[in-house]
């Protein structure tokens, strides 16, 4: 059983509510649950959320798209993703954000797919970046989750959900043919959220289901829009979790 397990809360750090924000009359949120629906290889997406009374805003849109929702812990996102696959017996797990309205679902099933081909425990295109940032998937055993749900102990191994299987586990990845890893297509920023708006209104009225070429197809004939956001660095939330991982490191060091 493939489940796809999409996080997504509204308490973000960095942009606020941002899931909810609305691009052409439907919110963030539901454009990406749209684009995932294409994807030919997955059997269930669940949108894991959080228990926290501002996430009931995503429990709502989930039922009015018909998808299914479960709800965890708010912080620790290695939790809420273990006991997501757990309830619905995922025997693989693709891992989804909900900053990424541009997702495709083709660079998602190729992930799958070289998955399924090989004999990893972890696949992504994202260990080595390739492709632009904003069409992160990352594909990995039940197993492997469940040891780092268990053993992970690290604030950058539960909040970020696989740094522990990545370090621990064997691991494949999909590049692409051309290195675009410069291009930033995610929403964590405002000028994010207006890059990706600007995209979807030169491309969703004449194809919906437009997709990760038509983007690029986009961006050579207005090169401009790639200004709109560029002045923002690859993982910053990440980064940001590693200098929290000293602050833990110190304290335990301090109380042994």
């Amino acid at each position: 059983m493939i489940i796809a397990i999409l996080q997504a809360r509204v308490s973000s750090s960095r942009l606020p509510e941002k899931v909810l924000k609305p691009i052409l009359s439907r919110s963030m949120l539901q454009h990406q649950l749209d684009r995932i629906k294409n994807s030919k290889l997955i059997d269930i997406l669940v949108v894991a959320t959080s228990l926290d009374k501002s996430d009931d805003k995503i429990e709502q849109i989930c039922l009015n798209e018909s998808v299914i929702c479960f709800r965890g812990s708010l912080n620790d996102v290695l939790d809420r993703f273990y006991h997501t696959a757990k309830k619905f017996n995922a025997s693989t797990i693709v891992r989804l954000t909900g900053d990424c309205p541009l997702t495709d679902p083709e660079v998602i099933d190729k992930v799958i797919q070289y998955y399924v081909d090989n004999d990893f425990d972890y696949v992504s295109n994202t260990l080595n970046p390739t492709y632009p940032d904003g069409l992160d998937v990352e594909v990995f055993s039940f197993e492997s989750l469940e040891k780092a749900w268990s053993s992970a102990k690290l604030p950058s191994q539960r909040e970020h959900v696989t740094p522990f299987i990545k370090e621990n586990f064997k691991v494949g990845e999909v590049k692409n043919k051309i290195d675009l890893s410069y291009l930033r297509w995610t929403v964590d920023e405002l000028e994010d959220f207006d890059f990706v708006t600007k995209v979807y209104e030169k491309l969703y009225e004449i194809n919906p289901n437009f997709g990760f070429q038509d983007i690029l197809n986009l961006l050579n004939k207005y090169p401009e829009l790639n200004l709109v956001n560029s002045k923002f660095e690859r993982n910053e939330g990440y980064k940001k979790s590693l200098i929290e991982d000293n602050f833990y490191i110190n304290e335990k060091v301090k109380n042994a």
